[in-house]
């Protein structure tokens, strides 16, 4: 049997160039240094400095911008164990996307506060510049220059909540939403900025609604304009785009996004991308289910299926098309 020697913790000098200079108490007593001498270098005009409850300075002087990260971050992460370990708790909003790179937002300097998500059941209150946020989910950190940070998508909703809270009509709400998913080096698909928006409630905000609005319209339009080149691809017929289908007595059945009036196929591209709330999705799913009640056969396309294989996506249409349906509507175009 072979016994694995536990690694040794890093010295206060590793672990304050790690941390840039920020250090908890309980890393401090880990080490060695007692509570007396804590103080007495963070009396006025000593070598240290309080930041926030619990956590130091090791230096003199106006602390960074990326200081303060980091001793928000330990702040709300502090477990009390040897380590001072920072799991359970993230940067979000306007300052995460700072670090991130935002362009849209303020650089670091000119963040005025930290937002730190930590687990619901945490017992922890806001102190300095730092604000708690709470939440049921689990907790997904991205390292960014060494921080633990939310997802882009995460701490974009958490940034414009609380923005509009504020009422701060020169938001930038479209080009913080288009940035978010523009740059690929942060991964935020439109998809994941669409959910959080919606789990945070602020689809009920005109600005931020409409901008959504562009962004879920303008992916839908990219698989759109995937699929007609697979239909030109696999020498399909031109099918009508979003044609609106009634039965011939006038009754409305639903709008697909494309289809082939010849064969009765209809195909429905990422459905997702067009319902915003509930009630959006319910009417869509509706049409579908009536599509398929009276007869007409209806593909299904993702746009990440399309992306991961073109080839089978293209040959469902081509087997759909030669199957057909039951053309039982009347085709009006609206």
């Amino acid at each position: 049997m072979s016994y694995r020697i536990p690694t040794p913790p890093p010295s206060l000098e590793e672990l304050a160039k790690r941390q840039q200079n920020v250090v908890t108490a309980s890393q401090l007593r880990a080490r060695g240094v007692p509570a007396r001498v804590i103080t007495e270098h963070c009396r006025r005009g000593g070598p240290w400095q309080r930041l926030l409850p619990r956590v130091y300075l090791l230096q003199s002087g106006e602390p960074t911008p990326e200081q303060r990260m980091w001793a928000a971050l330990l702040y709300a992460a502090q477990n009390g164990r040897e380590e001072g370990r920072r799991e359970g708790a993230v940067i979000t909003g306007a300052a995460a996307l700072a670090l991130y790179g935002f362009a849209t937002v303020p650089r670091l300097p000119a963040v005025t506060g930290v937002d730190v998500l930590v687990p619901r059941q945490r017992r922890l209150k806001d102190a300095g510049d730092v604000r708690i946020l709470r939440t049921e989910r689990e907790l997904v950190a991205r390292s960014v220059h060494g921080l633990a940070c939310a997802p882009v998508a995460r701490a974009v909703a958490d940034a414009l909540c609380e923005w509009t809270a504020d009422g701060d009509a020169a938001v930038p709400v479209r080009e913080v939403l288009r940035e978010a998913v523009a740059r690929p080096e942060i991964r935020c698909t439109v998809r994941e900025l669409a959910a959080e928006l919606i789990e945070s409630g602020l689809t009920g905000e005109p600005r931020v609604r409409a901008a959504l609005d562009e962004l879920l319209a303008a992916e839908r339009d990219f698989v759109l304009e995937q699929v007609d080149r697979l239909v030109d691809e696999w020498l399909l017929p031109a099918p009508l785009a979003g044609p609106e289908l009634r039965m011939r007595g006038g009754t409305y059945i639903g709008i697909p996004d494309l289809y082939w009036p010849e064969r009765g196929v209809a195909v429905e591209v990422d459905s997702d991308l067009r319902c915003v709330s509930e009630g959006e999705a319910a009417w869509v799913r509706g049409g579908q289910h009536r599509m398929e009640y009276l007869g007409i056969r209806v593909v299904y396309v993702s746009g990440a299926r399309l992306a991961a294989d073109p080839e089978a996506v293209g040959g469902e249409l081509r087997e759909a098309y030669r199957a057909g349906g039951t053309d039982v509507v009347e085709l009006l175009v609206v």
